[in-house]
C-alpha cells in the first residue's frame, strides 16, 4: 500500500500532483461485507433513507404548481454579471446557461448567444466556446418558453415511450434514473439523429415540461443516467451535482493489476482536438483549458493478473476522466477506441472489443428530501466478460470506503 504509481512521463509536479496516486486505507472486506441478497453495500455512513417517504412524494403533486414559480423567480429579469467558479472552468456556454438556469430551452440559450445578448469578458461568444474560472459573463433578462400543446402521442413516439420505460430503473414525480445502453448518445451531435434528449420529448407533460438531463455519460458507457422530470427537480440536482453532493460509482476491466491496488490519481486534464479526434490529455497547472480532475481506484477481483476488474469513483466531473485517468495509470479500459494505447496486447478469446465501462451506481440527496439510490446491471457485453473471466458481480466492493471530498 506504501508503492506509488510510476508516472509515465516524469514532470516537476506542483502541491496538487504530489498526490497523485495515494493509496487509500480501506476497512477490511470481511467487516463491510456484501449485505443480505447481494445488493452492493451503502457508502461509508450513508444516510439510511434511500428515497423520499412516501408522504413527501403524496404532497408533491399539491406542491407540483409552487416550484415552477419559484424557479420562474430565480431567472434574471435585468442584466446581471456573474463569475464563473472552479467547478465551471472549461464548460461550454451553453452548458453553463443550462446548467445556472434549468428550464431554459435550447432555442432560448442559442437566440440570446446568437444575439450577443450575453458577453464573455465583454465581448461576444458562441455557445460552443469553453469557458475560464475568474471570467465575468453578462447575463441577459430570461423567461421560460410558453409551454406547447401536447396532443396524441404518434405510434413512433409510443415506441420511444416504451423504450424509455424499459430503461427505468427509478422513477418517482420528480426524478428519473434511465439504465442508458452502451452505444446510444446521451445528447446529440453531428450525424446523431436518436439520442437520449431528443427521446425525452415523448414525455412532454400537460404543462409542456419536458424531463431534462442534469448529467451526462460518453455514448459508449452504460448504466445510470439521471434526468430532472420538473424545473423544481432540476435545480435542485444541478446544485447537487455543482456541490459534489452526487456520488458516483463506476465499473471497468482493465489490462495488468494496478499496483498499489487502491489509490488516487489527482491530475490536470485539459482537451486536444485534431481534425479526426478530440481526447483529453494529462496536463499541468496553469495551461490553457487544464482543469484538475480527482479519481479513486480500487481493485475488486482479477482475472490471472491478465484482467483486472477496477472500481472507480470520480470526484470531479471532467470529460473522458476516468478513460484518460486509467489510461494515464497504464491501465486503459478494455475496448476503449480513444485511450487504449499498449502495443501488441492481444484482447483474450471471446471478450467483445467494446468499452467496458459502466456508470454501476448514483447516490444523491432527492429534491423533497431522502436519498436517491439507482444501481444498474452490467451490459450484455460486460456480462459476458465477467462470465468468461469468472468474475463474482457480488463480491464486496472496495471503493465504498473510498475517502469523500
Amino acid at each position: 500500500m506504501s508503492r506509488r504509481i510510476k508516472r509515465m512521463n516524469p514532470q516537476p509536479r506542483d502541491r496538487d500532483e504530489r498526490k497523485e496516486s495515494r493509496p487509500f486505507k480501506a476497512r477490511s472486506a470481511k467487516k463491510a461485507g456484501p449485505r443480505p441478497g447481494g445488493k452492493p453495500p451503502r457508502f461509508a455512513g450513508e444516510r439510511a433513507e434511500r428515497r423520499p417517504p412516501k408522504a413527501k412524494l403524496e404532497r408533491a403533486e399539491v406542491e407540483r404548481a409552487a416550484p415552477a414559480k419559484s424557479v420562474e423567480a430565480l431567472l434574471p429579469t435585468k442584466v446581471q454579471t456573474v463569475t464563473v467558479t472552479a467547478d465551471e472552468n472549461n464548460m461550454r456556454v451553453d452548458r453553463f446557461l443550462e446548467a445556472r438556469f434549468p428550464g431554459l430551452s435550447f432555442s432560448h440559450i442559442q437566440r440570446v448567444v446568437r444575439k450577443g445578448e450575453l458577453r464573455v469578458d465583454g465581448k461576444r461568444v458562441d455557445s460552443k466556446d469553453r469557458l475560464e474560472e475568474g471570467q465575468s459573463v453578462r447575463i441577459p433578462p430570461l423567461k421560460l418558453d410558453a409551454p406547447k400543446v401536447v396532443g396524441e402521442l404518434s405510434e413512433a413516439a409510443q415506441k420511444t415511450l416504451k423504450a424509455l420505460k424499459e430503461m427505468t430503473i427509478y422513477e418517482d414525480d420528480d426524478v428519473l434514473v434511465l439504465n442508458k445502453p452502451a452505444g446510444l448518445a446521451v445528447q446529440g451531435g453531428s450525424g446523431m439523429t436518436r439520442h437520449i434528449d431528443q427521446m425525452l420529448e415523448v414525455m412532454r407533460d400537460s404543462k409542456g415540461q419536458k424531463p431534462r438531463l442534469v448529467h451526462r455519460i460518453d455514448r459508449e458507457t452504460s448504466g445510470c443516467l439521471l434526468i430532472a422530470k420538473t424545473r423544481f427537480a432540476a435545480s435542485h440536482l444541478t446544485g447537487a451535482f455543482r456541490s459534489r453532493s452526487a456520488r458516483k460509482v463506476y465499473w471497468a476491466l482493465v489490462p495488468g493489476l494496478p499496483k498499489p491496488k487502491q489509490g488516487r490519481i489527482s491530475t490536470f486534464l485539459a482537451k486536444e482536438e485534431s481534425e479526426d479526434d478530440t481526447i483529453m490529455r494529462i496536463a499541468q497547472h496553469g495551461d490553457e483549458g487544464a482543469s484538475h480532475a480527482v479519481t479513486y481506484y480500487a481493485v475488486v477481483e482479477t482475472a490471472g493478473n491478465k484482467l483486472t476488474w477496477v472500481s472507480l469513483k470520480p470526484v470531479t466531473g471532467r470529460t473522458h476522466q476516468l478513460r484518460a485517468h486509467m489510461a494515464h495509470i497504464g491501465h486503459p479500459i478494455v475496448g476503449d477506441p480513444k485511450y487504449f494505447n499498449i502495443e501488441n496486447w492481444q484482447l483474450p478469446g471471446g471478450l467483445q472489443n467494446r468499452l467496458h465501462l459502466l456508470a454501476r451506481r448514483i447516490v444523491i440527496p432527492h429534491p423533497r428530501g431522502g436519498v436517491i439510490d439507482a444501481t444498474a446491471p452490467l451490459p450484455p457485453h460486460m456480462q459476458q466478460s465477467w462470465n468468461l473471466l469468472g468474475l463474482d458481480a457480488s463480491r464486496f466492493d472496495p471503493i465504498e470506503n473510498a475517502p469523500e471530498e
